[in-house]
């Protein structure tokens, strides 16, 4: 009679670090499930002009408040334009937005953070000051503040968005650099004469971006969140340029008539928003290293 032979639960001993996170990830259900509403999400917006025949700008007024049908899968809105179209390119400029905004969070918030951290003192008093200026001020209310000085438009959504991510990202390196610039590796490169700036950006950075790359993730959704409320209050993209938070507020005049103008915006927001958290949820168990006897 043949043994049964059962697959491994565990990766073997001295496996790379990569392969144990990705193995990790990959056991993470919920991450899966983000991982996958993503890559449809991201599928569709990016090849939207290969299947799409319809203008999202394109206005006919003959076709107004159109139902689902064959020709408009997802109806008209009160302009008569496709909804499916403006839908997917909508998308577009969301994700964009989220993507733009965390990136300048980083690149402003996680060298502030890293500097603060290193430093310490007067520098240190400083950079937290500043952030906990920031802090006092909900996210959304940051950037409304932000967009109400600077201007409706998409770079200045971008730059309100984004500023409103740098405290996050200050806080969360900073408190890393905090334990990791005691570590034995940084006190031999100042043996060894190096710069601070070389330390800092050398040794310390690439040691503090696992949970960066989480918080990076995570703010990914929050910021597109951000972004759609404030095209919600007319404050976003202007129309008529096809964005998830502006589409929303467009159809909220309808929402009796046809609830469908507000429902499929707000259901690509959740699921946008739901993708991302549930990614930055699979990749916080996959890289702490608490979680590798897990």
């Amino acid at each position: 009679m043949a043994k049964r032979v059962e697959m491994p639960t565990t990766l073997p001993k001295h496996t790379h670090p990569f392969l144990e996170g990705w193995y990790r990830f990959c056991r993470h259900r919920a991450a899966m499930a983000g991982l996958i509403i993503l890559g449809i999400m991201l599928l569709l917006v990016l090849t939207a002009p290969l299947w799409e025949k319809y203008d999202p700008e394109r206005q006919q007024l003959s076709q107004v408040l159109l139902p689902m049908s064959a020709a408009h899968p997802l109806g008209t809105d009160h302009l008569g334009r496709d909804m499916l179209a403006r839908l997917v390119y909508g998308g577009r400029l969301s994700l964009v937005i989220g993507f733009f905004a965390v990136a300048l969070g980083l690149v402003i918030g996680v060298p502030l953070g890293a500097i603060s951290g290193f430093r310490g003192g007067f520098t240190d008093l400083v950079i937290q000051r500043i952030a906990d200026v920031l802090l006092s001020f909900p996210g959304f209310l940051l950037a409304l503040s932000l967009v109400s000085i600077l201007g409706v438009g998409l770079q200045n959504v971008i730059i309100s968005v984004g500023i409103s991510t740098i405290p996050s990202f200050i806080r969360l390196v900073r408190g890393s650099v905090l334990s990791i610039r005691e570590q034995v590796f940084v006190e031999a490169a100042r043996a060894l004469g190096q710069r601070s700036g070389i330390i800092i950006f050398r040794h310390v950075l690439p040691n503090v971006m696992a949970p960066v790359i989480v918080q990076a993730t995570l703010n990914l959704g929050s910021s597109i969140l951000v972004a759609a409320g404030l095209g919600f209050l007319g404050l976003g993209v202007q129309p008529p340029t096809p964005e998830w938070g502006t589409m929303l507020g467009e159809g909220r005049q309808y929402i009796f008539r046809a609830p469908l103008l507000t429902l499929f915006p707000g259901l690509a927001i959740f699921l946008a928003v739901l993708g991302f958290n549930l990614l930055g949820d699979g990749l916080r168990d996959a890289l702490d290293p608490r979680m590798k006897q897990v």
